[in-house]
């Protein structure tokens, strides 16, 4: 099949709509559904960033796409009881290793990834289907699907879930090509392989970067890759916990993946995990009921009237005192960003959500502030000299 009919592209306006191959046969098949143009920009910009993933750590790797930027990104690390906890998963017992990876990715930042895209660097089993069966999601990429794996997927949404089989062999060509505005650019795709060796200069007096934090750099460098610039990215225990796309201020982008990755920490707290939900509770509803919970507003939830919309009994206010606690319980983040730190103020904010390595391409004039802020906290910093811009 060399090309495949859209409903329409972006916007219902924006008619006709196919994707297609100039030369050769598209590298997917559609297994279900109808999968649409946005679904196919997330699917195959998700699709490369599991599969890198995968190639650089060794692990297998899930990601979770909302509008072309990951809203989270994960290895296939065993699940702690913590994790099922904070991550709704029911099942008993051990899942597969790219079932915990999607798990991870999905609830990295279970607000954002509310309809999402699922990639999967390896083939979906029946655990993972399971896991999205009940999520609100989208549709799925993988390299392939086991028999009741699909089975189970193809009852999702009246049967039109979308699945997409995609070809772990296929090589893009050498130059990719878009036009905007009529107007046709061009450029070498960008093949850039994010390895270990990147991250030797070590640029901090402290120069400790053990192996743990390495590959978690690598997963920071990898996602920042596929995600909007500018970006930055928090990544603890071989997953996201925060990310921030497409912000034209660096320090927006530090404050907006540092609040996510906040929140991260804060749905760990046993008040959230002691939450009472209602019985019948749907898991949207159940997931804007814990961000309103731990965020500023959290008396809109809880006012007479509106608490028994989503809980058993009124819970306790997780007061601001609480939350500055917790938050500084966190130790061990990662923080990547996909071009330089002009100023030590992004190091001074990804701080106070427990980074103590980052992973930054360096460069700027102020590099000697930037080091200068890292190494009042002790933090390793290391400068890869590679810029990861993605639009």
């Amino acid at each position: 099949m060399q090309e495949l009919s859209l409903k329409y592209g972006c916007n219902p306006n924006q008619k006709p709509s196919r994707i297609f191959m100039t030369e050769g046969e598209l590298p997917i098949r559609v297994l279900n559904g109808k999968p649409g143009y946005i679904n196919f920009l997330d699917a195959f910009n998700a699709w490369q960033l599991v599969r890198e993933l995968k190639e650089a750590t060794g692990w297998c790797a899930a990601a979770s796409f909302k509008h072309v930027s990951p809203a989270g990104a994960a290895l296939g690390y065993p699940l702690t009881q913590t994790d099922k906890a904070m991550y709704f998963v029911e099942a008993e017992g051990a899942l597969s290793p790219i079932a915990c990876a999607y798990a991870r990715a999905r609830g990295a930042d279970r607000l954002c990834s509310y309809g999402d895209w699922a990639a999967l660097s390896d083939i979906c089993d029946a655990d993972t289907a399971h896991l999205l069966a009940v999520e609100v999601s989208d549709g799925v990429i993988a390299p392939g699907y086991t028999e009741e794996a699909l089975n189970i997927l193809k009852t999702k949404r009246k049967g039109n879930y979308n699945v997409v089989e995609i070809d772990p062999d296929y090589v893009p060509k050498p130059l990719e090509q878009r036009d905007v505005f009529g107007i046709t650019f061009e450029q070498g795709h960008n093949d850039l392989k994010i390895t270990r060796e990147m991250l030797s200069n070590i640029v901090t007096e402290n120069k400790n970067l053990p192996d743990k934090a390495a590959l978690d750099m690598v997963v920071a460098l990898i996602t920042l890759k596929y995600t909007q610039s500018n970006s930055v990215c928090y990544v603890k225990n071989g997953q996201t916990i925060g990310v921030g796309a497409g912000q034209q201020s660096r320090i927006h982008c530090t404050r907006l993946a540092g609040n996510k990755a906040d929140n991260w920490f804060l749905r760990q707290h046993p008040k959230v995990l002691g939450l009472q939900f209602v019985e019948g509770i749907r898991r949207p509803d159940r997931d804007n009921a814990i961000d309103i919970y731990i965020s500023d507003e959290y008396e809109d939830i809880l006012a007479d009237g509106v608490w028994q919309q989503s809980f058993k009994s009124k819970p306790e206010p997780l007061t601001p005192a609480e939350k500055k606690n917790w938050i500084a319980q966190n130790r061990g983040v990662t923080v990547g960003s996909d071009a330089f730190f002009p100023f030590g103020d992004n190091v001074e904010r990804a701080r106070k959500s427990g980074v103590e390595f980052i992973a930054q391409p360096g460069g700027s004039i102020r590099d000697d502030h930037v080091i200068a802020t890292a190494n009042k906290y002790n933090m390793v910093m290391s400068f890869t000299g590679i810029r990861l811009f993605h639009h």
